[in-house]
């Protein structure tokens, strides 16, 4: 079985929201999975996905002070800023975080750890909805 589609987030501040919830509530086509592999990929360039700790939201703070200092904004040496000063720095961001994520499916369910969920890292100040393709490839 293949099966994909598009996901619309709502739009979210900037920083590192849990969105394993948003992706489940659009996918009820898992849980006819016995095994398989879910890809999630975003359409976007200033905004990633990634998997981490889903427990304690000092974390998700914690990831944003971290790329916020690794990406400054206003840095001298960006050219790239015609849409602010957050717009190259959102990118960097992307980039060191990537754009996708793939998880195994067992038994109907993401076979995520006790303490992991997926992320969406929203690197702007204004990024708007985003826009996700899943595909799930399973038996």
């Amino acid at each position: 079985m293949v099966f994909q589609k598009q996901l619309q987030l709502p739009a979210m501040r900037r920083g590192f929201h849990l969105i394993t919830e948003y992706v489940l509530q659009g996918l009820p086509e898992l849980a006819r999975v016995r095994a398989g592999l879910l890809h999630v990929f975003i359409q976007h360039t200033s905004a990633s996905l990634c998997i981490n700790e889903n427990a304690d939201p000092t974390v998700r703070h914690d990831f944003e002070q971290f790329f916020n200092r690794a990406a400054p904004e206003n840095a001298p040496y960006f050219r790239h800023n015609s849409e602010g000063p957050d717009d190259m720095p959102a990118h960097l961001k992307a980039a060191m975080l990537g754009s996708s994520v793939s998880i195994p499916v067992t038994n109907g369910r993401l076979a995520l750890g006790t303490w992991q969920g997926i992320y969406l890292g929203e690197h702007r100040d204004h990024g708007g909805r985003r826009t996700l393709v899943i595909t799930l490839l399973g038996e």
